[in-house]
């Protein structure tokens, strides 16, 4: 059987969300909230200006607290005033090219940013399970044509993607040196793909950068365009967290303490693919240029192997790329219809849920 979440299981959770501000966090603070669940957020101010968190008018539903993670003695305050029951650490430098010009800030960020989540959840009892997200890009890149498993190799080319293999190792520390002999608090970090959905406005991303451009009638050039990375709707990770974290929570077995939610391999495409498919599905005609010019080290192929998430949780991915690129177009051409993109939003979470109706 499918592996589902469970609006009851969530019903009443207190749940605690680093980086609840950004894309991704946003998301999932919105889901939890339909769900019944009681959210605490603690980030720095949205990441952009529009934001998801700010057009879906987020912040009016849970307790959001302006916090650094940097900041252990005003986290450590944070999450011992709420006590929660699952910690989702999401907050992070979380872009290539940026790293490349604030490489301290990444690696204090996201190296030292966890290891003041790992601290501060080591000294609150209440809380039972830990998910840390990490990313795909953790792994030692090879280049080769298969998806990566979790045993493989870490490292990480560039600083953002070898800060969140150093916040990997860290986890693995902490998990060993004082989790290990405790059966209720588990940690475990996760690794997704390319994420995409409507409400992501960060810089320097692809599918942003090319509905910014739909958006104001203006042509885009893009780079790498026969890069090949793992595409997908960004409901499709985070389900697989919040399932993973059901399992957690109701095992008392040993469990694995790293996980790949990635795509089935038909979702797997190109830079240039996923450019052409979205002037396909925009209403009106949108001029695609490739930028020649030399830029910062990125990868050419990464994929994903999610075997473990198929057998061992009965998680599945359910949307194909065609779906995925066609929700967040739509999401963004009703943002600039100016609808009402809270409502928006929980509509495409109820559908992917399967509650809507």
């Amino acid at each position: 059987m499918i592996a589902s979440v469970d609006k009851d299981f969530w019903s009443g959770k207190k749940v605690f969300i680093t980086g609840h501000t950004g894309f991704k966090g946003g998301w999932l603070t919105l889901w939890l909230i339909e769900m019944g669940a009681i959210v605490k957020g603690y980030s720095l101010p949205p990441p952009t200006v529009p934001s998801f968190f700010d057009e879906c008018c987020i912040e009016d539903l849970l307790e959001s607290e302006i916090g650094d993670i940097r900041d252990f003695n005003h986290l450590h305050k944070s999450v011992l005033n709420f006590k929660p029951d699952v910690v989702i650490h999401m907050a992070a430098q979380s872009l290539v090219r940026e790293s490349y010009d604030s490489p301290v800030t990444t690696y204090d960020t996201n190296l030292m940013g966890t290891v003041n989540v790992l601290e501060s959840v080591r000294l609150v009892d209440d809380v039972r399970v830990l998910i840390n997200i990490t990313t795909d890009k953790c792994y030692e890149n090879k280049e080769w044509e298969w998806g990566y498993r979790e045993e493989d190799l870490l490292g990480g080319y560039d600083p953002y993607s070898n800060s969140k293999s150093c916040a990997e190792f860290a986890t693995a520390s902490y998990r060993q040196s004082f989790f290990s002999k405790s059966k209720l608090q588990k940690v475990v970090t996760v690794r997704a793909g390319n994420v995409i959905g409507g409400g992501d406005w960060a810089k320097d991303r692809l599918v942003p950068d090319i509905l910014k451009a739909c958006g104001n009638n203006e042509s885009v050039a893009i780079r790498n365009p026969n890069a090949v990375r793992p595409w997908q709707h960004v409901l499709e990770p985070l389900s697989g967290y919040l399932i993973l974290a059901q399992s957690l929570w109701n095992s008392d077995k040993e469990y694995f303490p790293a996980w790949n939610f990635g795509p089935h391999q038909s979702s797997v495409k190109s830079v240039g693919w996923i450019a052409n498919k979205i002037s396909e599905l925009w209403p009106r005609d949108v001029h695609i240029s490739i930028d020649d010019a030399k830029h910062p080290h990125e990868a050419s192929i990464l994929k994903l192997d999610i075997s473990r998430a198929l057998t061992r949780l009965n998680w599945v991915p359910k949307l194909e790329i065609e779906h995925a690129l066609l929700l967040t177009v739509d999401w963004h051409y009703a943002y600039l219809n100016a609808e009402n993109m809270r409502d928006f939003s929980l509509s495409q979470i109820k559908d992917f849920s399967g509650t809507n109706g």
